[in-house]
């Protein structure tokens, strides 16, 4: 008998979503991707800071030495807590698509198809709409227009 091969992609299940389940995580799935979003932000404004302190003409004064220490070491934190935030929101199957517009995707089943909700923390009610799996990305369709009750199950991914 032969051995078997290790396989390198691992398979996992999704957690798909019913609308009363994403509703009632509206609240927490805001203060997540409201976390994401200002993480985010500091990361891209301390690496402003540092490419305008690159281009200012070199010194050896100590002060601005340990400034851009300071701002390497902040950008750091930053880029570390959006990371832990962004793990948060994948373990419950919620991937981010913009971290400035505060947009995500929610997983649900749409008859045998998979198709995803779209989150947006600006909007009051959270869930803007939905999509396909295979529409493209910028794709957002109204919730009146699903046919029927959205049904929980898993996807293999």
């Amino acid at each position: 008998m032969k051995p078997r091969r290790k396989s390198s992609k691992r398979m996992r299940v999704l957690h798909l979503w019913t609308l009363p389940e994403l509703q009632k995580a509206v609240p927490y799935l805001r203060s997540v991707i409201v976390s994401l979003r200002e993480h985010w932000l500091d990361t891209l404004t301390t690496e402003r800071h540092l490419n305008l302190a690159a281009q200012r003409p070199q010194s050896t004064q100590r002060n601005l030495l340990v400034a851009a220490d300071d701002l390497r070491e902040e950008r750091r934190r930053a880029q570390q807590k959006f990371e832990d935030a962004l793990e948060e929101l994948n373990r419950i199957d919620v991937f981010l698509l913009d971290a400035v517009k505060g947009l995500a995707l929610v997983p649900f089943r749409k008859e045998d198809d998979l198709a995803w909700f779209v989150f947006d923390q600006f909007s009051p009610r959270g869930i803007i709409g939905w999509r396909n799996h295979d529409d493209p990305i910028e794709k957002c369709l109204p919730l009146n227009l699903l046919e029927q009750p959205v049904a929980p199950g898993p996807v293999l991914d």
